[in-house]
């Protein structure tokens, strides 16, 4: 199950919401002008992609990818987001939603209970997606040490 509160489960939700519900959300926590600095613009850049093969699970780079990451501080607690893609809007609010979690700001019950659908949304694609390849599965046998 994942958790919003958890930051590694919340940088996962964040990455996977929809712009515009970010933006809205760090414009709410930015209505009363906190202090805000940003400590790391949202400048896109490339990210090796690395995965385990599945036969002998050593890890190798499958790819670069692009993505956009930010950093802030939200009255004195820090915020970070990282989204794919050429999305700066996406990873700067992403951040300042991260920090306005982490810091428990009144906005947190609302963007806890957004992250949330965006959990089971997640979840349904996934359980509709494997619904839809199982019967497709392919198993293979190896033939290692043999002769």
């Amino acid at each position: 199950m994942v958790d919003p509160h958890d930051r590694s489960d919340r940088f996962e939700l964040i990455a996977a919401c929809e712009e515009a519900t970010l933006a809205q959300f760090a414009d709410d926590v930015l209505e009363g002008d906190p202090p805000l600095s940003v400590r790391q613009e949202p400048r896109p850049q490339l990210l090796m992609q690395r995965v385990r093969e599945p036969v002998e699970r050593r890890p190798f780079n499958l790819g670069e990818v692009l993505v956009t990451p930010a950093e802030v501080e939200l009255e004195g607690t820090r915020g970070f987001a990282m989204v794919a893609g050429k999305r700066e809007r996406a990873a700067l609010s992403g951040a300042i939603v991260d920090a306005a979690v982490a810091a428990g700001r009144e906005e947190t019950p609302a963007i806890v209970a957004a992250l949330e659908d965006v959990a089971t949304r997640q979840r349904e694609q996934r359980r509709r997606e494997w619904a839809r390849s199982k019967h497709t599965a392919v198993e293979f046998e190896t033939m290692e040490g043999e002769e």
